[in-house]
């Protein structure tokens, strides 16, 4: 399947051990796809080279069916936002002008702060709760505080691609449900947005399509209700789990780590 962005044939070896083998990846305007398996699995190499950030051994990606190995640094950014896991700040800057930072593809570094710059900022800043930290130093914000105004920055980059690793750790539970409700928006507005995940539940409720790994390879890839199986899981994850629903709203509750089990 043709995407948006669209990973062919990805190998990568780091060390002398293989992280990722061919693995194929699209993701089209219009979704949410979660990235989910076991630690070790190789989600956030896989999300890495689809960040440009890591050039993959054997493979491409295209984005927008460019190779991205073609496109500018600043083009690329116009087009696509990155979020990793790690969310430590050592400079003291604002949390109003690391969200600003968002904008840089789009205005150019020095160039003055437009209308529409503005904009984006204060609407950044709103959707993730942090219009009230605008003036106080990242440094000072706690850890899920912190969060919450990276991916501000990352929203302010209006970027047609959003690849975000692991972004509901170290949120509280409404900030996740508003987190996951504004990904949501974001692919129904034709955005491609891809997300690493260990919440099994969350993953099953926003996601459009999960992509399942374990070792390094695609296990599995479609809805949740066709991939999120028992068997699945007591093959990848080596548990046993139980699958269910409240009120149409899936959910899935490990029950028991089966020894020798994980893939």
């Amino acid at each position: 399947m043709a995407g948006l962005i669209e990973a062919q044939g990805i190998g990568v070896t780091l060390g002398g051990r293989e992280i990722l083998a061919e693995v194929d990846v699209a993701v089209s305007a219009g979704e949410l796809v979660g990235l989910i398996g076991p630690n070790g699995a190789g989600k956030t190499t896989l999300l890495r080279v689809l960040a440009g950030l890591l050039r993959p051994d054997r493979g491409s990606v295209a984005l927008d069916g460019a190779d991205m190995r073609r496109l500018t640094r600043r083009s690329l950014a116009r087009r696509l936002a990155y979020l990793p896991q790690d969310h430590a700040m050592h400079w003291a800057i604002s949390v109003e002008d690391l969200v600003r930072l968002g904008r840089l593809p789009h205005r150019g570094f020095g160039a003055p702060f437009r209308d529409a710059d503005r904009r984006a900022t204060a609407r950044a800043l709103a959707t993730m709760d942090v219009a009230q930290f605008a003036r106080r130093p990242v440094t000072e914000l706690s850890g899920g505080e912190r969060t919450r105004a990276l991916i501000a920055r990352t929203l302010a980059q209006n970027p047609a691609v959003l690849l975000a690793d692991e972004p509901v750790a170290g949120l509280d539970a409404v900030h996740q449900l508003e987190l996951f409700a504004h990904l949501r928006r974001l692919a129904d507005a034709e955005r491609a947005v891809v997300v690493v995940l260990h919440d099994l539940s969350m993953a099953a409720r926003f996601c459009d399509r999960l992509v399942v790994m374990a070792s390094g390879r695609v296990r599995a890839v479609g809805p949740a209700a066709e991939v999120l199986t028992a068997e699945t899981l007591q093959d990848v994850y080596g548990i046993t789990a139980h699958l269910g629903a409240v009120d149409g709203v899936p959910f899935i509750v490990p029950l028991e780590s089966l020894a020798g089990g994980r893939g």
